[in-house]
Protein backbone atom coordinates (compact mmCIF):
# COMPACT_ATOMS: atom_id res chain seq x y z
CA UNK A 1 0.00 0.00 0.00
CA UNK A 2 1.38 3.42 -0.92
CA UNK A 3 1.90 6.11 1.68
CA UNK A 4 -0.89 8.22 0.14
CA UNK A 5 -3.32 5.31 0.11
CA UNK A 6 -2.52 4.51 3.74
CA UNK A 7 -2.95 8.16 4.74
CA UNK A 8 -6.30 8.40 2.95
CA UNK A 9 -7.51 5.20 4.61
CA UNK A 10 -6.45 6.46 8.03
CA UNK A 11 -8.05 9.89 7.55
CA UNK A 12 -11.32 8.47 6.21
CA UNK A 13 -11.64 6.21 9.25
CA UNK A 14 -12.72 9.36 11.13
CA UNK A 15 -16.52 9.78 10.61
CA UNK A 16 -16.37 13.60 10.45
CA UNK A 17 -13.57 13.56 7.88
CA UNK A 18 -15.42 10.91 5.85
CA UNK A 19 -18.63 12.96 5.87
CA UNK A 20 -16.80 16.05 4.62
CA UNK A 21 -14.97 14.03 1.97
CA UNK A 22 -18.27 12.54 0.77
CA UNK A 23 -19.90 15.99 0.71
CA UNK A 24 -17.21 17.22 -1.68
CA UNK A 25 -17.45 14.18 -3.94
CA UNK A 26 -19.47 15.93 -6.71
CA UNK A 27 -16.88 18.71 -7.02
CA UNK A 28 -14.08 16.16 -7.22
CA UNK A 29 -16.00 14.21 -9.88
CA UNK A 30 -16.31 17.33 -12.04
CA UNK A 31 -12.60 18.06 -11.57
CA UNK A 32 -11.67 14.49 -12.61
CA UNK A 33 -13.80 14.78 -15.76
CA UNK A 34 -12.21 18.10 -16.70
CA UNK A 35 -8.69 16.77 -16.27
CA UNK A 36 -9.53 13.60 -18.23
CA UNK A 37 -10.89 15.66 -21.15
CA UNK A 38 -7.82 17.89 -21.22
CA UNK A 39 -5.44 14.91 -21.08
CA UNK A 40 -7.37 13.11 -23.86
CA UNK A 41 -6.98 16.25 -25.98
CA UNK A 42 -3.24 16.26 -25.27
CA UNK A 43 -3.32 19.81 -23.93
CA UNK A 44 -1.50 21.47 -21.06
CA UNK A 45 -3.40 23.84 -18.81
CA UNK A 46 -1.68 26.74 -20.56
CA UNK A 47 -2.64 25.51 -24.03
CA UNK A 48 -6.23 24.96 -22.95
CA UNK A 49 -6.39 28.40 -21.36
CA UNK A 50 -5.18 29.95 -24.62
CA UNK A 51 -7.86 28.11 -26.59
CA UNK A 52 -10.51 29.27 -24.11
CA UNK A 53 -9.17 32.85 -23.93
CA UNK A 54 -8.65 32.63 -20.20
CA UNK A 55 -5.74 32.11 -17.82
CA UNK A 56 -3.91 28.97 -16.75
CA UNK A 57 -4.79 29.76 -13.13
CA UNK A 58 -8.50 29.70 -14.03
CA UNK A 59 -8.07 26.24 -15.54
CA UNK A 60 -6.13 25.11 -12.47
CA UNK A 61 -8.90 26.29 -10.13
CA UNK A 62 -11.56 24.43 -12.12
CA UNK A 63 -9.46 21.27 -12.25
CA UNK A 64 -8.77 21.39 -8.52
CA UNK A 65 -12.47 21.35 -7.68
CA UNK A 66 -12.19 24.68 -5.86
CA UNK A 67 -14.29 26.46 -8.48
CA UNK A 68 -17.32 24.88 -10.12
CA UNK A 69 -17.65 26.07 -13.71
CA UNK A 70 -20.91 27.41 -15.11
CA UNK A 71 -22.67 25.52 -17.90
CA UNK A 72 -21.36 28.08 -20.38
CA UNK A 73 -17.79 27.52 -19.17
CA UNK A 74 -18.25 23.73 -19.28
CA UNK A 75 -19.41 24.08 -22.87
CA UNK A 76 -16.37 26.20 -23.78
CA UNK A 77 -14.07 23.70 -22.01
CA UNK A 78 -15.69 20.83 -23.92
CA UNK A 79 -15.32 22.62 -27.25
CA UNK A 80 -11.67 23.43 -26.56
CA UNK A 81 -10.92 19.78 -25.72
CA UNK A 82 -12.94 18.25 -28.54
CA UNK A 83 -15.43 16.87 -26.03
CA UNK A 84 -19.16 17.18 -25.43
CA UNK A 85 -20.60 18.39 -22.14
CA UNK A 86 -23.39 16.19 -20.78
CA UNK A 87 -25.44 16.84 -17.64
CA UNK A 88 -27.44 14.05 -16.05
CA UNK A 89 -29.57 13.98 -12.93
CA UNK A 90 -29.98 10.54 -11.41
CA UNK A 91 -32.46 9.27 -8.87
CA UNK A 92 -30.99 9.12 -5.38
Amino acid sequence: MTDLTALKKRLLADPKTKAEYDAQSPEFAVARELIAARVRAGLTQEQLAEKMHTTQSTIARMESGRTLPSMRTLSRYADATGSRAVVRLEAA
